[in-house]
């Protein structure tokens, strides 16, 4: 069952710029993806299935994976915060499995246990809606406040000044006042602007060719060090961090 934090990781979700989703580890024991959603997609858990990938990536050193002893990594769990328009129920859960094909087929364990889940949690932020979660943070509450004046002055006005009138409001009656006073202008363009399909492809691109580079320089560094090159050596060539090259060295 999700629970609210802290106010400090609620107040970080508000902004995240052009990327609508957030990841960070409570106690170093749990990673937790909250998504923003104004729309009802139900591919979420394929895209968070691969987004933690990536996550785990970036917070493992990757050639301790090559070692015997068992790599503990923080124990994930799959969020989304829902405030669209359309109906949606309080509370709902998207699992990967309803994507697999031939799933009656599969020779599943004693318990049915399917090789691969990854379970995500919806939850209706929308005013009015799931109150007992609304009340244990201010934050949260006075956001599904902000948008819900959005929406009120969209229907006379264009998306930008609904925007502006609805910073304007909660201002003027202390509803995420300081965050907003501190933030208008980057809350703007976040609610305003939507990055172009080139620049999407752009990124992804980029995130690819630095995964391939990667992948390679670990490979020739692995040769290199079979052949009997010094670590220097090794990091000279292929601009590894010396604990990678040490962990394939060992």
């Amino acid at each position: 069952m999700f629970e609210i934090s802290g106010e400090v990781q609620l107040s970080d979700v508000l902004f995240m710029g052009k990327i609508n989703d957030l990841s960070f580890t409570i106690d170093d024991r749990i990673v937790v993806l909250i998504e923003h959603q104004s729309t009802i997609n139900e591919n979420v858990p394929l895209r968070l299935l691969m987004y933690i990938a990536r996550v785990y990536e970036k917070i493992i050193n990757r050639a301790k994976l090559y070692q015997r002893r068992l790599v503990t990594i923080p124990t994930p769990e799959f969020i989304v915060l829902y405030n669209g328009k359309e109906e949606y129920d309080n509370y709902k859960e998207l699992r990967l499995s309803d994507a697999f094909k031939a799933l009656e087929g599969l020779k599943l364990t004693k318990n049915n246990i399917l090789p691969l889940e990854l379970v995500v949690q919806v939850y209706n932020i929308n005013h009015g809606r799931n109150p007992a979660i609304l009340e244990k943070s201010k934050t949260l509450s006075s956001y599904t406040i902000f948008m819900e004046k959005i929406r009120e002055y969209n229907k006379e006005k264009s998306l930008e000044e609904s925007v502006k009138a609805a910073i304007k409001y909660c201002i003027g009656n202390d509803i995420l006042k300081q965050f907003l006073k501190d933030h208008a202008s980057e809350v703007l363009s976040m609610l305003t602007e939507e990055p172009s399909i080139d620049e999407i492809i752009a990124v992804r691109c980029e995130e690819v060719r630095e995964e391939v580079r990667e992948e390679r320089n670990i490979a020739i560094a692995r040769n290199l060090l079979v052949k009997g090159s010094t670590p220097e050596f090794v990091q000279e060539i292929t601009g590894l961090d010396m604990e990678i090259i040490r962990g394939l060295n060992s």
